[in-house]
């Protein structure tokens, strides 16, 4: 069996070059599951793009980017001395560690008195960092190369951003997430003798949906009769076709995170969604013959079971089928560039 993403090489890399036009400077972040295409894949493609940093989004993730990359490599998680003093990598001068307090800027220099850092201030988003008022003694005492802002979804954080940049001058480099070409541009102008560089992951590796799908193989095709029972919970099925397709919970089907429901409709779907779930009526990813069939029972661990409908054709045991996910929660068996 086989749950595949399936990559259209040069649709996909030239969306690359158009995202690096769009956001000079960029910072690639490779992360968690490397957007559904693979930490190690997406490391090789920051290489051939010609980037001098990527971001990862945790220590864990170290020891495969700074093999893969050849280049700087920012943590976005903060050094924390109680969870990463004892980490193998923390020597490595291609490490650019990211520091939120005094404390753990004091453990770190005590495991690497060379470590590189960058100082993290506390924006509107509200998750770590070191507030305003204290950011320019941190970056002074840790002798930071960098200061790092992590931004909300959105526009509108031009004003924030120059509060911290005016608090703390002396600081040229800037690695900012979720600003927009237009706000860059701005700064730039406004601070032109500072070096503001975009963190990229959904808007460089996503940015280009057409060129990019995952596909799952058809394991078993059985017709079925009203009342037939299916699976571990034995639930009862309308006539039709049971339908086996490879791709269940390890692959991330069905794993959706929460949603965000901020708008009347948003919240009418997942109301909607909610009742269907509650009538085992639920909506797969899986598109099958045509229709967005609905699962039998709540997915496997590597497969799914499907009900189609009596007066749809079913596919062939073999044949392949499209797959709606998000590809930051997919976890495939392979991704195949084209």
């Amino acid at each position: 069996m086989s749950f595949v993403l399936h990559v259209d090489a040069e649709r996909w890399r030239s969306s690359h070059a158009r995202a690096g036009a769009r956001y000079p400077g960029v910072v690639p972040v490779i992360k968690g599951n490397g957007y559904g295409f693979g930490a190690a894949l997406l490391c090789r493609e920051a290489q051939s793009m010609g980037v001098s940093t990527i971001a990862i989004g945790t220590y864990v993730e170290a020891p495969e980017a700074l093999a893969g990359f050849g280049g700087d490599v920012l943590v976005m998680e903060p050094y924390r001395a109680s969870i990463h003093c004892d980490l193998p990598d923390l020597p490595n001068r291609r490490l650019v560690h990211t520091i939120t307090s005094r404390t753990d800027l004091e453990s770190l220099r005590g495991v690497e008195p060379a470590a590189r850092v960058a100082v993290e201030g506390l924006t509107s988003m509200n998750r770590f960092g070191a507030p305003m008022d204290s950011l320019g003694e941190l970056v002074t005492a840790a002798a930071a190369e960098a200061v790092t802002l992590h931004l909300p979804l959105g526009t509108g954080h031009l004003d924030e951003i120059a509060r911290f940049v005016d608090a703390v001058l002396a600081v040229q480099r800037w690695f900012v997430s979720h600003v927009s070409p237009d706000e860059l541009a701005t700064l730039r102008g406004r601070y032109p003798d500072h070096d503001f560089r975009p963190r990229i992951g959904t808007d460089l590796w996503l940015a280009e949906p057409a060129s990019y799908e995952v596909k799952a193989h058809v394991l078993d095709v059985r017709a079925v009769d009203k009342g037939d029972r299916v699976g571990y919970r034995q639930r009862s099925l309308p006539a039709g076709h049971l339908v086996v397709l490879s791709g269940g919970t390890s692959h991330g089907v069905a794993m959706e995170s929460p949603a965000s429901a901020a708008t009347p409709r948003s919240r009418a779907i997942a109301v909607a969604e909610g009742v269907l779930e509650a009538a085992h009526k639920v909506r797969s990813p899986f598109t099958v013959s045509g229709v967005t069939a609905r699962f039998a029972e709540p997915p496997h661990m590597q497969c799914s079971l499907l009900v189609l409908p009596r007066g749809v054709t079913p596919p062939a045991v073999g044949d392949t089928v499209t797959v709606r996910m998000r590809l930051t929660t997919t976890y495939p068996d392979a991704v195949e560039l084209h």
